[in-house]
């Protein structure tokens, strides 16, 4: 084969792994983008919306998949929005049941981004936690800090080096934290809590008085 006609081959390949790139960036762009307003209605507690949101996500995941046959663009592409779909479809059922036993194996996405995607989940549910605290359900909120915890006691049985499970270390060190965020924030507002009972029942002694 001449020269000329090889590199004919190499500009064709090209230009169409271009393309593929294309399309997958705006794939992955919307796939994240609706994992993310799943996300932050599952805090507002508009779960048909969360759950629209998760269905145009994972509807946009199939769409994803068929690029895998260009897996030099599609896993460094990929990661982050698998990632995100991973955190929301757990919120989802973590906010909902009240527990961790979700079934990720029915997602199509990769296992390093399904490790990584549960120790996101431990951020949202801080928050969450920080909202019924706000409400002052303590009760509930003890509950949630189990499952953050029971996050963490999974993740961090997966040493494996970074190739493998690319920032996962440093994800569970962040859960680790938020976690023991979690709890301080948890004793304060229980003080606080005792504290304006302790206040007020000394009013009430002293007007009694």
């Amino acid at each position: 084969m001449r020269l000329v006609d090889f590199l004919e081959i190499v500009r064709t390949t090209l230009s169409e792994k271009e393309s593929a790139r294309e399309e997958l960036l705006k794939l992955t762009r919307e796939m994240r983008i609706n994992s993310t307003k799943a996300i932050a209605m599952i805090h507002a507690g508009d779960f048909k919306s969360a759950e629209d949101y998760l269905s145009k996500a994972l509807e946009t995941l199939e769409r994803v998949l068929e690029y895998k046959r260009y897996p030099e663009i599609y896993y460094p592409i990929t990661f982050d929005s698998m990632q995100e779909l991973v955190e929301a479809y757990a919120f989802m059922h973590v906010v909902k049941n009240e527990n961790l036993d979700v079934d990720l194996s029915n997602l199509k996405v990769e296992y390093a981004p399904i490790l990584t995607g549960l120790a996101d989940l431990v951020g949202e549910l801080r928050r969450f936690v920080l909202d019924l605290l706000r409400k002052g359900d303590f009760e509930k909120s003890e509950r949630f800090i189990g499952i953050m915890e029971e996050v963490y006691n999974h993740l961090i049985t997966f040493n494996f080096p970074d190739r493998l499970t690319p920032g996962l270390r440093p994800k569970v060190d962040y859960v680790r934290n938020a976690i023991e965020r979690t709890k301080s924030d948890f004793i304060s507002a229980k003080a606080l809590i005792l504290e304006d009972y302790i206040a007020d029942l000394v009013d009430i002694l002293e007007k009694r008085c």
